[in-house]
């Protein structure tokens, strides 16, 4: 089932997630829902807050990368159930970012190239891995959404106050997309 999207402005997306039971009720069905709302919207990543849920759950699928010679991510997906970055490595470098959560802005993030991580799949096996490029990247986005953290926190004071009004607006309904969204902040919701 394709569920809506949490939109900027949500107070879901700014709260630290509780972590994910081994019981949660009908978990896998909300992993198939994540990602069949993952794809319908485009994306390679969505964490459970922006679905409207506080679990320390995200999922990622690198295929749309796999194109931009990075190795292995048309092969790469992934489920992270309470994940925990133990490690980010290397200079940070910038890449434009964007979230389903806040349509129509992308900003240049720079993040750390390697992280190592742990986490549990969907069969709640216990993995330590490491991550680099496109892959570590995407990781840390998903992992920031989580920690109640958006890529939007991580631009300048003056890019901020630029897209004051673009993430109200956002907030309110007021943006295109084609993909199901809830918005905090539009009437008659």
């Amino acid at each position: 089932m394709i569920l809506p999207i949490v939109a900027y402005g949500d107070a879901v997306l700014k709260t630290p997630a509780k972590e994910t039971d081994k019981n949660y009720p009908k978990l896998n069905e909300l992993i198939k829902d994540m990602f069949d709302t993952m794809y319908n919207a485009k994306g390679v990543g969505l964490a459970a807050p922006q679905i409207g849920k506080s679990l320390r759950l995200f999922i990622v699928d690198g295929t749309p990368f796999a194109e931009d010679d990075e190795p292995g991510m048309d092969k790469w997906k992934v489920v992270f159930i309470n994940p925990e970055i133990i490690e980010e490595q290397g200079k940070e470098w910038a890449f434009n970012e964007g979230c389903l959560s806040i349509p129509t802005v992308r900003e240049d993030i720079y993040r750390n190239p390697k992280i190592r991580i742990t986490y549990y799949d969907e069969d709640f096996k216990h993995h330590d891995e490491y991550f680099d490029g496109l892959k570590a990247r995407i990781i840390q986005h998903e992992y920031d959404h989580i920690e109640g953290v958006l890529f939007t926190d991580k631009i300048s004071g003056l890019k901020k106050r630029l897209l004051k009004n673009k993430l109200a607006n956002i907030s309110k309904g007021f943006v295109e997309v084609h993909y199901k969204m809830s918005f905090p902040l539009k009437k008659g919701r």
